[in-house]
């Protein structure tokens, strides 16, 4: 029986890759990172499974090839974190592109529901039977302007469901759909005219850093910005600068720059020591979650299910559709 070592293994994904599995795959669960201080933890594996925020540098990759690995399977859409061309003609490298495009739209909408209304503020209040609803007014989603940045499967749910709330529309994507039935912009107009601007696009050379100082400049003065898609497309920096001086109405962040050391663990009696994630989670605008807009049932079915066949693929010599190369 082919042997999986699956790293940063949280319960709910032991319990959907061992409900998914039907003993195809003898499988070790590590709570552990995948990084250059836990590869050996892979040693009699045919098969590695790693998630988000593992690190798949050169080293953990030339590695894990000299100890005879033979796949490395992610089980997440983006792959930013796994340095695959130090891997070409030694390992295979497959991913799971798509595991719930609602579960993420659905939430990035959720973030700017509660951020609009204060929904989160309101929570707090009422438990402390503050019922004093001074401070917590917002705005009407209806007619008002969404930027949307990456258009793939997520970014045209995230459209539809604008579209449901009476939104206007404007899109930015550096692979544009040609059968879109919605407007391209370049994007200093999209910056200028948006009221919200969602990010859901990959992690690139390109899009690194795409919310930036500059970005910020040509925004209104009372745009709320979502990011559910990575956290290197906002620099940090310049995001909290502009909250800060109140350049911008608000953030909701599901993902942040710096996360890979704090996002999926408890830090609740020791604290963070980082400053600039500590403080933008203190800002009454700015909501922050860890991570967690892909979480529903279906996607981790999904991710399981496509993570093992994936590794079927490959064992039995089929296309490995799902291939990053």
């Amino acid at each position: 029986m082919k042997k999986i070592a699956l790293f940063d293994t949280k319960a709910y994904d032991k319990e959907w890759f061992e409900k998914c599995n039907n003993d195809r795959y003898d499988i070790s669960f590590f709570e552990s990172k995948l990084n250059p201080q836990t590869v050996e933890l892979a040693r009699e594996a045919d098969v590695v499974c790693a998630f988000v925020n593992d690190d798949l540098n050169r080293f953990v990759i030339e590695r894990l090839a000299h100890m005879g690995v033979q796949l490395i399977a992610m089980r997440c859409a983006g792959y930013s974190n796994v340095d695959y061309h130090s891997g070409q003609g030694k390992l295979k490298f497959v991913r799971v592109p798509a595991y719930s495009p609602y579960a993420v739209a659905e939430f990035a909408m959720g973030l700017l529901l509660s951020l609009n209304r204060k929904i989160h503020k309101a929570y707090n209040r009422t438990r402390d039977f503050n019922f004093n609803i001074n401070g917590l007014t917002g705005m009407d989603l209806h007619g008002k302007t969404v930027g949307v940045i990456g258009t793939g499967k997520i970014g045209k749910i995230f459209i539809d469901i604008c579209r449901g709330f009476g939104m206007r529309i404007l899109a930015f994507d550096v692979y544009p759909d040609p059968n879109a039935d919605f407007e391209y912009v370049p994007l200093g107009k999209l910056f200028s005219e948006s009221d919200v601007i969602s990010l859901h696009c990959p992690l690139t050379e390109q899009t690194k850093h795409i919310i930036n100082k500059k970005a910020i400049e040509q925004m209104k003065s009372h745009v709320i910005i979502l990011n559910t898609s990575r956290g290197g497309l906002c620099e940090s920096q310049a995001l909290f600068a502009a909250l800060k001086e109140k350049r911008i109405g608000g953030a909701g962040l599901d993902v942040y720059e710096e996360e890979a050391e704090w996002f999926f663990e408890d830090h609740s009696a020791q604290g963070i020591q980082d400053d600039t994630l500590a403080l933008l989670t203190a800002m009454p605008n700015v909501l922050v979650t860890s991570h967690q807009a892909f979480l529903t049932e279906e996607a981790l079915q999904n991710i399981a299910e496509v993570t093992l066949d994936n590794i079927d693929a490959f064992f039995e010599g089929k296309e490995l559709v799902n291939e990053i190369k």
